[in-house]
């Protein structure tokens, strides 16, 4: 099966094409320009791999939480692809992506993932490797207070566990062992993550099993997934 994941929710943007077994993918820090790389990055790896849209059997793009301008311009090229090409879609969390990654590069199966999510707070989810070799949300994912992160995810982490994402560097000292009561005392990983962001690589191996597994929806339903749904907005003075 045959199938292309994009990628546009952090400051990152990438792709990712399977093709007949074999792998192209692009990926590149663009800040506020996702716009501009992400349907140039597409054509890259299609005509590197010598493939047609219409020839795919699925689309895969990040659902978010991350930027939402950038998981709008993510699912909006999705579903303009999936539109032209009568493609099934399935979206794919950018935390669960770089929890995969942490399993595909580096064998861990215990994940915490903390992006900056800005206003002091991160996105963040807890995942465990399951028996089909996919990272697993052990509670709904959420946005908190990086000082709240341990008690948020009391009910469900154990220690030793792998942390990725930006939010362990924007936020060091409020996940610090005196401020958090312990949550980087517990990390498996020592200074800043590997892995600050997601890759389309990793949704790929997320996706393609869930639309393997029936999960694909038609274009108009590809939906972004915030997690926080209202921005706050501080009064400028003498406004």
């Amino acid at each position: 099966m045959n199938y292309l994941a994009l990628d546009a929710s952090t400051e990152a943007c990438s792709v990712a094409l399977q093709v007949n077994g074999k792998k192209f993918s692009r990926y590149e820090l663009c800040p506020q320009s996702h716009s501009l790389h992400l349907l140039p990055m597409i054509d890259a790896v299609l005509g590197e791999a010598n493939i047609k849209l219409a020839e795919l059997d699925g689309l895969i793009f990040g659902q978010g939480p991350g930027s939402f301008t950038g998981v709008r311009i993510g699912v909006g090229v999705a579903q303009g692809l999936a539109f032209s090409a009568d493609l099934p879609v399935v979206g794919v969390s950018s935390l669960q992506a770089m929890a995969q990654q942490a399993y595909i590069e580096h064998g861990e199966k215990q994940v915490l993932a903390a992006i900056d999510a800005r206003m002091s707070e991160v996105y963040n989810g807890y995942f465990v490797l399951d028996q089909d070799e996919v990272m697993q949300a052990q509670q709904a994912e959420a946005v908190t207070p990086p000082e709240q992160l341990k008690e948020h995810l009391s009910s469900v982490l154990t220690a030793p566990f792998y942390a990725v994402g930006t939010g362990w560097d924007e936020y060091s000292e409020k996940l610090s062992e005196k401020s958090s009561g312990g949550l980087s005392a517990l990390k498996k990983n020592e200074g800043s993550p590997e892995i600050l962001f997601p890759s389309a690589q990793a949704m790929l191996a997320i996706g393609k099993i869930k639309l393997a597994q029936g999960q694909g929806v038609s274009a108009e339903n590809a939906q972004p997934v915030y997690v926080r749904d209202t921005v706050s907005w501080k009064k400028l003075p003498g406004k």
